[in-house]
């Protein structure tokens, strides 16, 4: 689809906002996405959803539950904020049965161990070419239920080499990790990324999906929350680009060695297991 076409379909919304709430600002087109309710695509089925936040590493934790059966799931869950999502769970009544961990992450150690020793029916879900240790392992094309609601699973590589996007169709919503940020990607320069990998996977498996979907990221640095897929196809300065460009884009980015690389990739390899192997002998983070 041309961007012409796109920027017809993105129009009618605009205009909407305009003779709602007046003048346009720079959160506009942030504000119309969020405007829409992620928890229902207009159907009978609802979702409990909820979008929680970790300020050391500006990652999103997403909390995702069944109302008619109270099953749930937690996607990408940190490990300092285990407690936390723990006891909203129980305020909400919902019985945590599986996290999804995105990728191997860089920049934090992931929730889902400390999880599994807290909760004992709580089971780990990664995408099999990750490497990660798990209790379940996923593939491009599968898909799983938590009650009556069903995930998607579309593998997006490029930023690691096991990158999965989680979608759920009823629901018009798409889990993306870091594949795809707002109006930005993830870096591809380390845990075997590949800029041209990454291109293919956003413009096949996100950009494929429909125009309305909205898209929630793995971080954020810039304090927006949601997107959707037609903003990022006319929007994302990145991947608006050729791919040739964007290779290239890509490779002078020449971005800082992330500061928690070394804890984190080995622990998240093991399931969120920090120990004197997974750190090799990291004294100063083990000690804290």
């Amino acid at each position: 689809m041309n961007r012409t076409v796109l920027q017809n379909k993105l129009l009618p919304q605009l205009k909407r906002w305009w003779n709602q709430n007046g003048p346009l600002n720079p959160k506009a087109l942030q504000q119309i996405s969020v405007s829409r309710f992620a928890h229902s695509n207009g159907g009978n089925k609802k979702l409990i959803f909820r979008q929680m936040f970790h300020n050391e590493t500006y990652t999103y934790t997403y909390l995702l539950g069944c109302p008619i059966t109270r099953d749930a799931i937690i996607i990408d869950p940190v490990n300092d904020t285990v407690d936390r999502d723990i006891k909203y769970t129980k305020e909400m009544e919902l019985n945590l049965i599986y996290g999804l961990n995105t990728h191997v992450h860089a920049d934090h150690v992931t929730g889902t161990g400390m999880l599994k020793e807290k909760l004992p029916n709580f089971k780990s879900v990664i995408s099999r070419p990750s490497g990660a240790k798990a209790d379940m392992f996923v593939e491009h094309g599968d898909s799983f239920m938590f009650g009556e609601q069903v995930v998607d699973c579309r593998a997006t590589p490029g930023h690691t080499a096991g990158c999965m996007t989680y979608v759920l169709p009823e629901h018009a919503i798409a889990f993306t990790g870091d594949a795809l940020l707002i109006r930005a990607c993830g870096r591809t320069d380390f845990q075997q990324g590949n800029s041209e990998t990454l291109y293919d996977s956003v413009h096949n498996q996100i950009f494929t999906l429909p125009d309305h979907f909205q898209l929630y990221p793995g971080h954020d640095y810039m304090g927006f929350s949601v997107t959707t897929v037609a903003e990022e196809k006319i929007l994302n300065p990145r991947l608006t680009l050729s791919k040739e460009k964007f290779v290239k884009f890509m490779k002078d980015l020449n971005l800082a060695y992330p500061k928690l690389i070394d804890v984190s990739v080995p622990a998240n390899l093991k399931c969120g297991e920090i120990s004197r192997q997974a750190v090799l002998g990291s004294e100063q983070i083990l000690n804290k």
